[in-house]
């Protein structure tokens, strides 16, 4: 047997952050292997974190990588049981180096993240060894790369929280403009982190999902105009339509020939309606397009300039660079967003704690 000195259990201490006596007995038992005493430890280590396996992993943080020519990023969300280890240096440790292995890696798979290696060991089995030295349930919940080909351009932003992280990819055919689209990229992802946008366009929605949505619309809006009826407000058009994915071409040929014979009827001079109606079908876009405002990117008016939609901003800097910009992915991570928590007593959960 390995002789047990003072420098080995000390060293088996830093791998392992286990306790000194702790240290000292595993390489008594396991004759002085360096290597089997950090698995003994850690299987020690995981009969008392797995009490903490079934407790809900809902804190912790996202984070985002991207490559300093904007051609590939990554985005990673990884939980932690409490907000207070979230802030702990080893678990920040831990997230660095997991984003980093993402990022080398362009991997979108939590299943492929298990088995690649770091620090000598698969990935999974590290992750186990920092439950025990960290004394928490920790969970990386789910990983994001993209890569930009041909020419197309991607940026990320992470909130200074760092609850939230959104990456961006856009399509570019002028090499010149990588620098000023990544720039609008980033804005871009900024306005996705705070309006919750869920798909890129409109068609992300399924038919039944348009219906449903329809009829809740058509009903908030007669609720609210009750209100403003009662106030003596100007009331809210109620909505034929919610998306421009019921807009087909015979809708709008429809609604402007509509348009035209109420100007006939008005009496106004027909030389002029070219200058009326295009502001009139605007109008009749942007009140049947309420879902798309709400729930997708290109939908949604900037939040930089609230008067114009993602997709008229994103024509605009396509003309001021000579260039055909077109968003071609959109990925956004909330830190915990569809995970139950549940809700304790500060007396139960002490107790939980003690056990």
């Amino acid at each position: 047997m390995s002789e047990i000195t003072a420098q080995l259990v000390k060293q088996l201490r830093e791998m392992t952050d286990a306790g000194m006596m702790d240290c000292k007995k595993a390489l008594v038992e396991v004759a002085g292997d360096l290597q089997k005493a950090v698995e003994y430890l850690r299987q020690k280590g995981l009969s008392k974190a797995a009490k903490k396996a079934d407790r809900v992993a809902a804190e912790g943080v996202v984070s985002v990588q991207v490559a300093e020519d904007f051609s590939q990023a990554s985005l990673l969300e990884i939980n932690s049981e409490t907000d207070f280890v979230a802030k702990n240096d080893g678990f920040k440790d831990l997230v660095q180096k997991t984003s980093r292995l993402v990022f080398e890696h362009s991997i979108s798979d939590v299943e492929i993240l298990k088995t690649l290696k770091i620090e000598n060991q698969d990935f999974d089995e590290y992750l186990k060894t920092q439950i025990a030295k960290i004394g928490e349930n920790i969970v990386v919940r789910r990983v994001c790369s993209v890569k930009a080909h041909n020419g197309a351009v991607v940026n990320g932003y992470v909130h200074s929280n760092g609850r939230v992280g959104v990456l961006l990819c856009i399509k570019v055919n002028n090499p010149s403009n990588t620098v000023k689209v990544a720039e609008f990229a980033r804005n871009l992802c900024m306005h996705a982190a705070a309006m919750k946008p869920i798909y890129i366009d409109y068609t992300g929605f399924s038919q039944e999902f348009l219906e449903k949505e329809r009829l809740a619309l058509i009903a908030e809006v007669e609720k609210e105009n009750e209100e403003f009826k009662r106030l003596g407000k100007p009331l809210k058009n109620v909505p034929q339509y919610i998306s421009r994915a019921q807009l087909t071409k015979e809708v709008l040929a429809a609604q402007e020939e509509e348009i035209k014979q109420n100007l006939a009827k008005q009496g106004k001079p027909e030389a002029i309606w070219d200058k009326i109606i295009p502001g009139m079908m605007e109008r009749f876009v942007a009140d049947n397009t309420l879902i798309d405002q709400r729930l997708t990117l290109l939908g949604q008016f900037f939040v930089m300039d609230d008067k114009k939609t993602i997709a008229q901003v994103l024509a605009e800097k396509s003309k001021e660079y000579n260039d055909e910009l077109e968003i071609v992915e959109y990925v956004r991570f909330e830190l915990g967003e569809g995970i139950e928590k549940k809700v304790e007593d500060f007396a139960t959960e002490v107790a939980a704690q003690m056990q």
